[in-house]
């Protein structure tokens, strides 16, 4: 028979660790700001009539004051309301304290079914389009703290074309 006494130990064991872990969450607690992700480029890298290759480039700003480790970023980009890419980078890097880093993610896709709105975004090179990155970029070296992403931005077009040179 297990004595009165013994289930009192156990309760006030079983009370002091419920309690006792909900502050270690603090352990883990971070003020430092968020890094910022943005996307400055994409550059069109090969075109099929059932594939398109691009090349998208990202900055992350480091606001804190310590290095911060990316291990990643899940991306969703869509431009105006198209769908462009979806996807995943496993993509390393140490961004230094108060500064930046830039890094590059290929990705395939095929915006045959889109043809039509991808052509009247285009018809004007130089109108800027509206684009949309969704996101958590995956930072920490031990302890993994994902950052969610969320940047509406533009992209011209025009600034992405060569010159052609007659």
């Amino acid at each position: 028979m297990v004595s009165q006494a013994r289930i009192f130990r156990t309760f006030s064991l079983l009370l002091v660790i419920t309690f006792g872990l909900g502050g270690c969450a603090s352990w883990f607690a971070d003020d430092a700001p968020e890094p910022q992700v943005q996307l400055v480029k994409v550059e069109l890298v090969r075109a099929k009539l059932l594939e398109q290759k691009f090349k998208l480039y990202f900055r992350v700003d480091n606001r804190d004051d310590s290095d911060l480790t990316v291990r990643g970023l899940i991306y969703k980009i869509t431009l105006d309301d198209l769908l462009l890419t979806e996807g995943e980078s496993n993509e390393w890097l140490t961004v230094p304290p108060r500064g930046h880093k830039f890094f590059k993610i290929s990705v395939r896709t095929n915006l045959w079914p889109q043809v039509r709105e991808v052509v009247a975004m285009l018809k004007n090179p130089s109108q800027p389009i509206p684009y949309r990155l969704e996101g958590e970029l995956k930072t920490g070296l031990f302890i993994g703290n994902d950052v969610h992403v969320l940047r509406n931005g533009e992209i011209i077009p025009g600034d992405f074309i060569p010159e052609r040179h007659q």
